[in-house]
């Protein structure tokens, strides 16, 4: 509680010492202090920041407040994102399992004028084992973007925030937004039909438990080597388990996380032969991906490609 308050009290110092800079710099170079150039949107992770960026357009600055190349589970704010928090018109987040941070900070922040969005409202979570995974403890599975359902709902409250703010550009927002949707359900129809026909339904993952929905949806076994967390380590009995399964079911490909290290899925890969590929769920991304660009439906493609391959699909 102690580290909390001294937290919240130098964040505090350093939004006064941003504002103030901003306001200064903002009159000396001519313009009104009040001045702005469309909204400014910090959003938490790469999905979010792909939604926001595509529905506000031109109308809006929109930012990622995880860095390139970070994981996005073991992210934790400093000082100088709650004051890019503070500055902003629109804060962004997934839900209080993604980001359990989130509420508290933006509730930290001294702009009243900030809109917090909780992205996944009115999503229905499920929890880790409910698609055949082994998660011990059954936690809410934050993944939520990986059903494409929930992704148009939080494609369509990031365009009903946009709108509270700037209701002049109301049909922009929602037009941006009905296309985006519209890719998602294209996305859906490629996934249904992709993955119809396939030698086996096994999704033996050498990460963390993410691709829950994503099973669910396409009617997939899905069994990842550790919980909802990254940071939880598989016992070795979980490993004995999934190298048993690739040998019983003569799996020929295992898939490993984006991000981290890949040695769960080289260590069931050198026990049992079978060959490796990499399958994201789109928390974030690689330096060099945001670089050029790479969207969230980018991801989503390479991953069906890969599953395609890994699962034997007919006509991949």
């Amino acid at each position: 509680m102690k580290n909390r308050t001294l937290f919240i009290i130098c964040a505090g110092i350093i939004i006064f010492a941003a504002i103030s800079a901003s306001v200064v710099s903002r009159r000396s170079a001519g313009g009104p202090a009040g001045e702005a150039h469309g909204l400014k949107v910090v959003t938490t992770i790469f999905p979010l920041y792909d939604m926001a960026r595509s529905i506000g357009g031109r109308n809006a600055e929109v930012t990622l407040l995880l860095a390139p190349g970070v994981e996005a589970h073991s992210f934790e704010p400093k000082p100088g994102d709650m004051v890019r928090i503070n500055e902003a018109d629109i804060f962004i987040y997934t839900g209080k399992f993604m980001e359990p941070w989130a509420e508290d900070l933006a509730g930290s922040v001294t702009n009243k004028r900030l809109l917090v969005v909780n992205a996944g409202n009115g999503v229905k979570l499920m929890c880790g084992d409910a698609a055949g995974g082994n998660d011990r403890g059954a936690a809410p599975d934050p993944h939520i973007w990986l059903d494409f359902d929930s992704a148009k709902t939080m494609a369509g409250n990031i365009s009903a925030a946009f709108s509270a703010k700037d209701p002049l550009n109301n049909d922009v927002y929602r037009r941006a937004a009905a296309t985006y949707i519209g890719g998602l359900s294209a996305l859906d129809s490629a996934y249904k039909s992709g993955l119809s026909a396939c030698r086996t339904k096994e999704i033996i993952y050498g990460g963390h438990y993410a691709f829950g929905y994503m099973a669910r949806r396409y009617g997939l076994k899905y069994m990842a080597a550790q919980g909802i967390s990254p940071d939880s380590e598989p016992t070795a009995k979980d490993l004995a388990s999934l190298v048993e399964q690739v040998k019983k079911d003569k799996i020929e490909f295992i898939f490993y996380e984006e991000l981290i290290s890949p040695k769960i899925a080289e260590t069931i890969s050198a026990e049992t032969g079978a060959k490796m590929l990499p399958l994201s769920a789109a928390h974030n991304v690689a330096r060099d991906q945001f670089a050029r660009g790479i969207s969230f439906f980018d991801i989503l493609q390479g991953d069906l490609i890969n599953l395609k391959t890994g699962l034997e699909c007919v006509g991949k």
